[in-house]
C-alpha cells in the first residue's frame, strides 16, 4: 500500500509522534506481566495530548472527547508487551536503531508499529464532534502469553463494542477470520505389568489408537477463509523403565479451531471418539471473524487491500464482537532476531487506519 498524496499536516505530525513513541517503547523493556514502564509511557503520551485516560493493571484506555452512550462504539486495540529476545540478536534489542529505512528493536514489528499507528488514528478522531461512532483506544498487556490480566480483564470496564480493529502486523491487509486455540491434555489409562510376560494393558498402545484417530479425522465443516480445523499431537510421555508395561500415557493436542465450530463442540467430538481422558486447559481463546461485507472491511477493500484468514491467535480471541485484524508490519518478522519495521510502514499504518475509519465514522 502506498501512502496517498493527500496526507494532511495533522497526519504528518501524528506519524512523527507515533514514531517517537515507538522508539521510547522499544527502549523500555516490557515483557509480558512486566509492562509497568511502557504503560507509564503511554499514560505520559495521553497527558501530553491532554487526553483523559484510565489504567487497569498495565492496560491503558481512553475515549473520544465527545463520547455519547447512545452511539455504537469502535474499539481500537493493540498490545505493548513483548516476548523475550532470542539469543540470535546481533543488535541491542532495547536500542532503537534507524538504518536502511528500517527501525530495529524488540517489539518494533510485533506490535509496536500497530499500537502507535492506532494511537495516532485515535488522536486524529479524538476531537471530532461529528462522528457516527464513539472511538475507544485500548493498549493492552499480556497478549503474548494470552494472559488473563490483559484485554480480557479490561473488557468488562469498556462500553459495549460494536466492532473492533485489532492491531497486529498484517501488512495492512485484512484478516477477517482468526483461528481459535484449544490445548488438550489427554491421558490414556492401562494396567501395569512385566514386559517379559503377557500381562498388563499398555497405555502407550491405547494412546496410539487415539492419536491415529486424531491425525486422520477431519471435521466436516470447513471455513471458507481458514480452511479445516487442524489437530496436532505435540507432546507425549509414558513409561518409567524398560521392563514395565506403563499404565499411564499422557499426550497433548494443539487444536486450531475455525469459526465453523465452538470450542465446546470440538471438545465433545473428540471425547466421543477417543478413549483417553480429555481435559482442556482453557476454552477462552475462541475463533473470531467479521463479515466480509462489514463496512470496515469494505473500507479496506476500497483502498486496494485483500482479505484472508489468519492461522495465528491474538487479542481477538477474547472479544465477543466482530473484529478485524489489521496493521503495519509483517507477521514473519515477529519474534525474530533483529526485529524491525520499515519506517514507511508507520506512515502507511497511520494513514491507512485513518482512511478506513473515515469511511465508517
Amino acid at each position: 500500500m502506498n501512502v496517498l498524496s493527500d496526507t494532511t499536516p495533522l497526519q504528518t505530525t501524528l506519524t512523527a509522534d507515533a514514531l517517537a513513541l515507538l522508539k521510547r517503547l522499544i527502549a523500555t523493556p516490557s515483557f509480558s506481566r512486566e509492562e509497568q514502564q511502557t504503560a507509564a509511557l503511554i499514560e505520559a503520551f495521553f497527558r501530553e495530548k491532554q487526553i483523559p485516560y484510565e489504567r487497569l493493571e498495565n492496560n491503558i484506555w481512553a475515549k473520544n472527547r465527545f463520547f455519547d452512550p447512545a452511539k455504537p462504539t469502535v474499539l481500537l486495540n493493540s498490545h505493548h508487551d513483548t516476548v523475550k529476545p532470542n539469543p540470535s540478536w546481533t543488535l541491542d534489542p532495547f536500542t532503537p536503531v534507524e538504518r536502511d529505512d528500517k527501525l530495529f528493536g524488540l517489539g518494533s514489528n510485533d506490535a509496536g508499529g500497530c499500537l502507535v499507528s492506532l494511537i495516532a488514528a485515535f488522536v486524529y478522531f479524538y476531537d471530532r464532534p461529528d462522528l457516527s461512532h464513539n472511538v475507544v483506544m485500548a493498549a493492552s498487556a499480556e497478549e503474548e502469553i494470552s494472559g488473563r490480566n490483559g484485554l480480557e480483564l479490561l473488557l468488562p470496564h469498556l462500553p459495549p463494542i460494536s466492532f473492533a480493529i485489532v492491531g497486529e502486523p498484517t501488512e495492512m491487509q485484512l484478516a477477517i477470520a482468526e483461528k481459535g486455540l484449544l490445548v488438550l491434555d489427554c491421558t490414556a489409562h492401562g494396567v501395569s505389568g512385566h514386559a517379559a510376560r503377557n500381562e498388563g494393558e499398555n497405555a502407550i498402545y491405547k494412546a496410539i489408537q487415539d492419536i491415529n484417530w486424531l491425525t486422520t479425522y477431519q471435521f466436516p465443516k470447513e471455513s471458507p477463509t481458514l480452511g479445516p480445523i487442524k489437530l496436532s499431537v505435540t507432546i507425549i510421555q509414558a513409561g518409567s523403565q524398560h521392563n514395565v508395561v506403563p499404565d499411564v500415557c499422557t499426550f497433548t493436542v494443539d487444536v486450531r479451531v475455525t469459526e465453523q465450530y465452538t470450542l465446546e463442540e470440538v471438545i465433545d467430538t473428540i471425547r466421543t471418539n477417543i478413549r483417553s481422558e480429555v481435559k482442556p486447559r482453557s476454552i477462552r481463546l475462541k475463533p473470531s471473524s467479521i463479515p466480509a461485507d462489514h463496512p470496515i472491511v469494505r473500507a479496506g477493500l476500497a483502498l486496494g487491500r485483500h482479505t484472508y484468514g489468519s492461522p495465528t491467535t491474538s487479542d481477538q480471541a477474547v472479544l465477543n464482537c466482530p473484529s478485524l485484524k489489521c496493521g503495519p508490519g509483517h507477521s514473519g518478522r515477529s519474534h525474530s532476531a533483529d526485529e524491525f519495521i520499515y519506517l514507511r510502514e508507520i506512515s502507511e499504518g497511520v494513514d491507512g487506519y485513518i482512511r478506513m475509519l473515515e469511511q465508517v465514522l
